[in-house]
């Protein structure tokens, strides 16, 4: 079980990767290639969680819906970060000290959007009779595949200290 948790996460993390690639190479087409990256990765995050979490039937009927809402709030969260990155991508050789600020905020945003859904989620699955301790190991659970999917497209992305050089530099 272990072995295909580790493998579905890492297909998990491709996914998204390449979109992240995509989104930085090319600009035609880039919304729809995302939006099937996007549904394939739901997908495949499905099939972990179905895994990992081991829901009986009672549980089952109590988790999905939420979850299904919860992904769904998510995606809204989500488009953030896909406009995020597209800016970036797009801006990187001339970024700006304004285009910086702008970016600061809409990072902390997203941020704080993908936490503030998480704990909607968790207090409605709560609500809806969940036992606590299933929505700890389903949050935990949410908590490391969101770290696996940032670290893939934080390794894809260049970082502004590694500007190429007679690019727009930071004023002090």
């Amino acid at each position: 079980m272990k072995k295909r948790m580790v493998s579905a996460a890492i297909l998990l993390s491709l996914a998204v990767l390449s979109s992240v690639s995509v989104a930085q190479s090319n600009a035609a087409g880039v919304d729809s290639y995302i939006e099937t990256v996007r549904a394939d990765t739901r997908a495949d995050k499905v099939a972990i969680i179905t895994e990992a979490m081991q829901l009986n039937d009672k549980d089952g009927k109590i988790f999905w819906p939420v979850y299904r809402k919860y992904e769904a709030d998510l995606m809204k969260v989500n488009d953030q970060r896909v406009a995020l990155i597209k800016a970036y991508a797009d801006k990187y050789t001339t970024l700006t000290d304004g285009d910086a600020k702008a970016m600061i905020e809409q990072s902390l945003n997203f941020e704080s959007g993908r936490t503030e859904a998480k704990r909607k989620c968790a207090k409605d699955l709560q609500k809806a009779g969940l036992a606590p301790l299933t929505v700890a190991r389903f949050i935990q659970l949410e908590h490391r595949l969101d770290l696996l999917i940032d670290l893939e497209i934080a390794s894809e992305l260049p970082p502004i200290l590694n500007k190429p050089a007679g690019t727009a530099s930071p004023k002090q």
